[in-house]
């Protein structure tokens, strides 16, 4: 049961990876569609930076009140439901609001299989759960 646990948080870090190299990879096409400037692409990432880090800063609290599998599934929905905004919406601004649960899914996903990971398995697994994330960021484009 516990080698299941690790391959689904390692599936999960590469589904975190995935969206991350996106947005420098799509931004050309999207940004054409969209009339905006190549620089709004730093907008949408400093939204989404902001997101992650507020998520990961709150996540000891989070993580202690709902528990890491909750946390980790409301996560996963917000990052996804974010993602498909993403290839859906018609204008810059959704997209602003679009990046909003991008950052928070992302930050609460990533600080909470982190501390699972941590506390749970041996220290190697911790290095195979950012090379899984890896895996996903180079696939993401």
């Amino acid at each position: 049961m516990a080698t299941l646990l690790l391959v689904i948080i390692y599936v999960a870090f590469i589904s975190l990876g995935l969206p991350d190299a996106l947005l420098g990879a799509g931004w050309p096409a999207m940004r054409l569609s969209l009339g905006v400037p190549v620089g709004y692409a730093g907008i949408l990432q400093m939204i989404t930076s902001a997101g992650t880090i507020l998520s990961s800063i709150n996540s000891g609290r989070i993580l202690a009140k709902y528990g890491t599998g909750r946390v980790t599934a409301v996560s996963v929905a917000m990052t996804a439901a974010a993602l498909f905004g993403f290839a859906c919406i018609p204008s810059f601004w959704w997209l602003i609001l679009a990046a909003i649960p991008l950052g928070l899914g992302a930050g609460s996903v990533d600080s909470g299989l982190n501390a699972f990971v941590a506390e749970h398995y041996e220290s190697r697994h911790m290095s195979w759960l950012h090379s899984f994330w890896g895996i996903g960021a180079l696939s993401g484009p």
